[in-house]
């Protein structure tokens, strides 16, 4: 097995600290730290939905995911400097937009917008995974808050959702790769999984070897294990069973 920088074994999630609240003002917040990558999540409500919604008493939850500039090796221009968000930003924040409506009760909404803002303050691997974790984190407090505030009857999420990157190296499958591992791996691989365990997504590629079944059973059992340390992360911050 490749020797982990942190030492690691090769189904070992890295450190994960959930700070809730982080923020003064959003109605849902959180700072996310894996490893060495620091993400600030939070989730803000509108009274308004879409208006291709509109009418449809249902309501909408979206993400939106940037890099400070020097969350890198090398300083990032911000997108209003630069006039476009990059693909891989865009690309991202739909991947999270994605993972938080799977868990969430539309209808009990209403015709409401939530927006979880994603801001990477230091990335080290992982960072559209770690957004995921914190994003639920934000989302679901928003959820309480909502029920007791009355403006709900009824929490917004059904249950929970993370992810985890998985790869392999020299034949090795590894959980949760650092920045160093996944910029050499020979299959890169996210995983999204929901709380009873259903998947939400699956983005793998293999960047210099291919891969067989074989081998994306043993990335995938890897992942829902990973997964559910993880979400019982989320719990106990959460406060939950």
């Amino acid at each position: 097995m490749p020797n982990r920088k942190d030492a690691r074994s090769s189904h070992e999630v890295r450190n994960i600290t959930l700070t809730r609240n982080y923020l003064t003002h959003a109605e849902g917040s959180c700072l996310v730290e894996l490893g060495m990558t620091k993400i600030i999540t939070s989730a803000s409500v509108t009274d308004k939905a879409p208006k291709w919604l509109s009418g449809s008493s249902r309501g909408w939850v979206t993400a939106e995911y940037g890099m400070l500039p020097r969350a890198t090796q090398t300083r990032n221009r911000r997108p209003v400097t630069a006039l476009k968000q990059s693909g891989r930003s865009m690309e991202i924040q739909r991947l999270i937009g994605r993972a938080l409506r799977a868990v969430t009760r539309l209808d009990i909404l209403g015709e409401r917008t939530i927006t979880v803002d994603c801001d990477v303050i230091d990335a080290d691997g992982g960072t559209r995974v770690a957004a995921i974790i914190g994003a639920a984190v934000s989302l679901y407090d928003v959820g309480t808050r909502l029920v007791e505030e009355g403006i709900t009857e009824q929490h917004i999420m059904r249950e929970l959702v993370a992810a985890i990157s998985v790869g392999v190296l020299e034949e090795n499958v590894l959980v949760d790769l650092c920045y160093e591992e996944d910029s050499t791996a020979d299959v890169d691989m996210n995983i999204v999984m929901t709380e009873s365990g259903n998947l939400v997504e699956i983005q793998g590629t293999a960047e210099r070897n291919t891969f067989n079944r074989t081998m994306l059973s043993a990335m995938l059992d890897s992942a829902e294990s990973a997964i559910q340390k993880i979400i019982a992360v989320q719990k106990e911050n959460l406060g939950l069973k």
